[in-house]
């Protein structure tokens, strides 16, 4: 629908960080942008403030919203501990085709170049969908659809501070951490994986308070 192409539009514009924490979104700007009428705009940012993306402050409209040093943490906390125990559900069950998968997930993510500049945005693109897919399987060997569910949401959401400050994660030390996690997994060393797991997402912490950008952008 006509909704849901606005919806997901702004959504990787908001999750890209072409939309800035705080920005307006003024309702007439975004129908003459997309050609359509006032009801699936209003749908699609209601949408998005459902999801904790976008504000609705009265007489003032529809912006993006801002950014914290509080939600960050609270995002990594519920991430470490939605992700952590679906880890050692995976690694109980011994799944073999899980085990394959993520390696695979890992060989694909490290097959492409994460790309900075704004000029390489299609190579960038790639490689951010392909960490999605890493992270996404990661969870899937819990065997819990709801998890995973949630697990993609808290993604999501802590993936917007990520991208405020991705270039100044260095992709070595990215995809070194993905590596260790493969490792324990198929080690089966659940104590490992989740100390891995638990270093990765609190990184995006340190990166993006020592990072001007986002540092600005803290309310």
């Amino acid at each position: 629908t006509r909704s849901t192409d606005v919806y997901l539009q702004l959504r990787a514009d908001l999750l890209g960080g072409r939309l800035q924490p705080g920005e307006k979104l003024p309702a007439d700007a975004l129908r003459q942008r997309f050609g359509v009428a006032c009801s699936p705009i209003r749908e699609a940012l209601n949408r998005l403030v459902s999801e904790g993306f976008v504000q609705l402050a009265d007489q003032k409209g529809f912006r993006v919203a801002p950014v914290s040093e509080q939600e960050l943490r609270e995002l990594v906390e519920a991430r470490c501990w939605i992700d952590g125990s679906a880890l050692r559900q995976a690694i109980d069950r011994h799944d073999a085709g899980w085990e394959e998968a993520l390696v695979l997930a890992l060989h694909r993510l490290a097959r492409v170049e994460r790309h900075p500049s704004a000029e390489a945005d299609e190579a960038r693109a790639e490689w951010e969908r392909l960490h999605r897919e890493f992270h996404a399987t990661l969870v899937a060997g819990c065997g819990n659809e709801r998890i995973a569910r949630i697990s993609a949401q808290l993604f999501d959401s802590a993936e917007r501070y990520r991208l405020l400050a991705a270039d100044r994660i260095p992709e070595a030390c990215e995809l070194g951490e993905h590596s260790a996690l493969v490792n324990a997994c198929l080690a089966r060393n659940v104590d490992e994986a989740v100390r891995v797991l638990e270093t990765h997402y609190g990184r995006s912490i340190e990166v993006f308070m020592a990072a001007p950008a986002g540092v600005a952008r803290l309310t």
